[in-house]
């Protein structure tokens, strides 16, 4: 006798889930900088087999990530790893079609919903150019790896239902993760300088936000919100970031708390010459101020 469990059921537990499949993306991250484990290989192949549960290939990522870890406020160095985010003059000088390219890609109900779904789903399938075979191996092994899990389940308890349990989970798993990444280095105060006076070190005390979180979301996001400390020592694990925080007070800085978060939304654009994050709004002021 089957028993028919209601869909909204499904898709509360599926919120819970989502939880799930953003601290599994932690251990992940972890693995790919080498700090979960002690061990080299541990964290290889942990961090392979995870890599396919949250749908994201091990070493492109790792390589990918590293470069950002080298860049992060960087000017000069942007497009890796990271959100992209234009100056305000790159926009006022772009064409008319990849501005709105730009405006469309930054609006919080496209970044945080089809974007970041399908940053995950579609764009880590593939592969750029200029990457390694190492790094284009893991792309394929991962993605042989998904169809096949997809398949079986779906050979189990058929391709639709498979599809409308998993969508919901990695859809609010994603968009939570992209959402998190987003407010690490899109915030009031933000650090960006051009490589000549870039800083490694003010990249990660004002270039990284510390997100503070409740007890739960810290848990479910792996303490990741003290950012800041990560990208000064992406080899400290996630379980002592926090215990790294109370124990030296330099790196006990302003908070960026949830409610103020929701306001780096509306930042779009790195002002240059003021040295600040800004938005859509701001450019008819930069119209007035220029001619």
């Amino acid at each position: 006798m089957s028993i028919r469990i209601s869909y909204w059921l499904t898709l509360a537990l599926g919120v819970i889930n989502a939880g799930f499949l953003i601290r599994s993306f932690i251990i992940f991250h972890d693995c790919c900088h080498g700090s979960f484990f002690s061990s080299r290989k541990w964290n290889d192949t942990f961090g392979m087999l995870i890599g396919i549960l949250v749908f994201t290939p091990y070493d492109y990522w790792k390589h990918s990530h590293a470069v950002h870890h080298a860049t992060a406020g960087n000017l000069d160095k942007r497009g890796i790893g990271d959100v992209e985010t234009w100056t305000v003059q790159e926009y006022q000088s772009a064409p008319w079609l990849k501005r709105l390219g730009y405006r469309i890609m930054r609006n919080p109900l496209f970044l945080f919903t089809i974007g970041s779904t399908a940053m995950f789903v579609i764009i880590h399938r593939f592969v750029r150019k200029s990457v390694g075979s190492r790094e284009r191996r893991s792309v394929i092994v991962t993605n042989i790896a998904l169809l096949v899990i997809f398949l079986i389940l779906g050979i189990l308890f058929g391709f639709r239902e498979v599809i409308l349990v998993q969508m919901p989970i990695i859809t609010i798993g994603t968009s939570i993760g992209v959402w998190m990444f987003y407010v690490q280095h899109q915030f009031e105060g933000v650090y960006w300088e051009r490589s000549e006076q870039w800083s490694f070190l003010r990249a990660g005390l004002e270039g990284s936000s510390f997100y503070k979180l409740p007890p739960l979301l810290q848990w479910f996001t792996g303490n990741i919100g003290f950012h800041h400390i990560h990208h000064l020592g992406p080899r400290i694990p996630n379980y002592n970031l926090q215990k790294c925080y109370k124990e030296n007070p330099e790196f006990q800085i302003k908070p960026l708390t949830i409610m103020e978060s929701l306001k780096c939304m509306r930042l779009n654009l790195w002002d240059e010459a003021n040295k600040q994050m800004v938005g859509f709004d701001s450019l008819k002021k930069y119209h007035q101020l220029h001619g």
